[in-house]
């Protein structure tokens, strides 16, 4: 149980605590601190990556502060189409959706392909085909409303321009959601979720589904759950590159992570960050962006819980 550990993040990009009020500031510690208490907890009592990271992930989807499931946000035609993905490190075995409206989870969708398909990746229709034949809740867009992204499609939907999660203040946030796991058996898990960009057109998909991208485990190297531009992270095929930077050069997770978050994807304007794990129990959560909202918990009694690079590491 010594290594057992778990970290997550919130979302990525131009995110200052001093635009938050109090209340505001609480709120997403309290979803931060019980997505990733939860989470740990199955690790401690003996459970496996696999459903700590999907507990994780399914409560950011639960809380309408993150932008994956209930929060998240509007299309050009005023809708919601969320992706997700988690990935076994011990089997490389690996479900996915995209592009789906009424959903509740997308994250337990993707587990259940996982575990009762052939398939890696659903989407649309299809995807919520299988979701109603396996008994994965659904809701009404009703429940996907909330005001707040309410008014940030409102700023822009009548324009061509699309937010990674849009703000009033015109501030950039990546709110996908992800966490990455190491159980006492040793094996490694990762999970992410999103609900794109606001406003935005055609279906599009970003990498949070796409195996290697966005979301990627493997025993012989680590975990990895993204959250950025996706169009970057899916060019640069981040999350299966830190992996390779380890398996193939011998790089450290530390190493791996700084070199594609810090090096590769700047060079050509890829914004974002990510949470790493590998099975020696090393975490790395770096990011480009002017903050990202990120947590871990590897001892019984220890939590770290970042927000900014401005604030420093809060331990409780």
């Amino acid at each position: 149980m010594e290594n057992i550990a778990i970290a997550l993040h919130g979302g990525a990009g131009t995110i200052q605590q001093e635009s938050l009020t109090p209340a505001q500031d609480k709120a997403y510690r309290n979803a931060l601190r019980t997505a990733i208490d939860r989470g740990h907890s199955i690790l401690a009592e003996g459970g496996s990556a696999l459903d700590a990271v999907e507990l994780a992930v399914t409560i950011l989807e639960d809380s309408p502060l993150f932008n994956a499931g209930r929060g998240a946000v509007f299309t050009k035609e005023g809708k919601h189409e969320m992706d997700a993905a988690i990935m076994c490190g011990r089997t490389l075995e690996a479900g996915a959706v995209a592009g789906v409206r009424n959903v509740k989870n997308p994250i337990i969708l993707s587990r259940s392909i996982l575990t009762n398909s052939d398939h890696v990746m659903l989407s649309g229709y299809g995807a919520e085909e299988f979701a109603l034949n396996h008994g994965i809740a659904l809701a009404p867009e009703s429940y996907f409303f909330d005001k707040l992204r309410y008014e940030q499609w409102s700023e822009v939907r009548d324009s061509n321009i699309y937010q990674l999660d849009h703000t009033v203040h015109h501030d950039e946030k990546f709110g996908t959601v992800g966490a990455v796991a190491l159980d006492a058996a040793g094996n490694v898990a990762a999970a992410t979720s999103t609900g794109g960009m606001t406003n935005k057109r055609y279906n599009r998909i970003g990498d949070s589904p796409i195996i290697g991208s966005g979301t990627y485990a493997n025993n012989n190297t680590c975990a990895v759950s993204c959250t950025g531009h996706g169009e970057y992270f899916m060019r640069a095929v981040v999350a299966y590159d830190i992996s390779c930077l380890i398996e193939y050069k011998g790089l450290t997770l530390q190493q791996a992570c700084d070199e594609v978050v810090m090096k590769k994807l700047v060079k050509f304007g890829g914004e974002g960050g990510l949470v790493a794990l590998a099975p020696n129990g090393d975490i790395a959560m770096p990011f480009n962006s002017e903050g990202m909202y990120r947590a871990m918990k590897k001892a019984a009694r220890q939590l770290t819980w970042l927000f900014t690079k401005k604030i420093k590491n809060l331990s409780s």
